[in-house]
């Protein structure tokens, strides 16, 4: 353990020895008595008029499940991403550089509702295009390409990682830049692997940087999902489409929705938020 990963060690400690030597009332996190209240205001809305927003909620069951699962899912597929185009922009080969400086840019160029559109609604044209140009050369994918389907779940999990993707290799390249460049010499000097000193040395505590803008992607993430009803899928935001087109009940619908993307978002936030004050540590 370098001198630095030491004092980093003792200033964290201390910092959480200061914290929790606080009393309990300032170590409380005030904004939790916000996401209290919309719960509440929620649930109250259920109880006291069932009809519409107890069969609002019923018929948003499904949908929120599946706005979760979308979130979960491409998240896990974002980090991914990043760390590849986060290393990749950082790293001293120029065509490895040159690649994912590109994809950070276009990526970053192109609005998230548009590279919906064209993964759902275009791509599958070019694969065909593709196929029918490979039936001589290669039968069986030739055959594949030109029967092509996208699954709306897929494309809009390829899609939200794509977008975000870009974002997030930025936020880790700026994290594992931060590091002073001392640590890196450190590290080698006693012998590590350039992989063995980023994984050892660098990432942790590039990672305790990065984590407030990644969680803010995450919650980010959580109300962009909604898009993802234009191709298809049949999240929170399609489902309430769906129940006001039937009803024509268009505020309690949209109110009812709104106040569940709050409840979720809000959760979502004060985790973050939770694991931040967790992790800070004094530079």
């Amino acid at each position: 353990m370098t001198l630095d990963r030491m004092s980093i060690d003792i200033k964290t400690t201390s910092t959480a020895e200061e914290t929790e030597a606080k009393p309990l009332w300032q170590r409380f996190d005030r904004w939790w008595l916000l996401f209290v209240v919309v719960v509440i205001t929620t649930y109250l809305l259920i109880r006291i008029r069932p009809d519409p927003y107890g069969r609002i909620y019923r018929f948003l069951g499904d949908g929120m499940r599946v706005t979760v699962g979308i979130t979960v899912v491409s998240f896990f597929f974002i980090l991914l991403a990043g760390l590849i185009g986060g290393f990749g922009r950082i790293a001293k080969n120029p065509i490895i550089n040159a690649m994912a400086s590109i994809y950070v840019e276009v990526m970053r160029g192109i609005p998230l509702l548009v590279q919906l559109l064209f993964i759902y609604y275009a791509s599958p044209i070019v694969l065909r295009g593709i196929g029918a140009r490979l039936t001589t050369i290669w039968p069986a994918l030739s055959e594949q390409l030109l029967n092509i389907k996208l699954n709306p779940f897929a494309a809009a999990v390829l899609g939200l990682t794509l977008c975000y993707g870009a974002y997030m290799s930025e936020i880790i390249r700026a994290g594992i830049e931060s590091i002073a460049k001392g640590q890196m010499e450190a590290a080698r000097s006693l012998g590590m692997s350039y992989f063995q000193a980023m994984r050892y040395v660098i990432l942790p505590q590039a990672i305790r940087i990065i984590l407030p803008p990644v969680g803010n992607e995450f919650v980010a993430l959580l109300k962009d999902s909604s898009l993802v009803s234009v191709v298809a899928v049949a999240d929170m935001t399609r489902r309430g489409r769906e129940f006001m087109a039937s009803t024509f009940l268009a505020l309690e619908t949209w109110l009812m929705v709104g106040l569940l993307y709050l409840v979720m978002t809000l959760l979502a936030a004060r985790l973050v938020a939770y694991i931040e004050r967790k992790t800070r540590f004094v530079r």
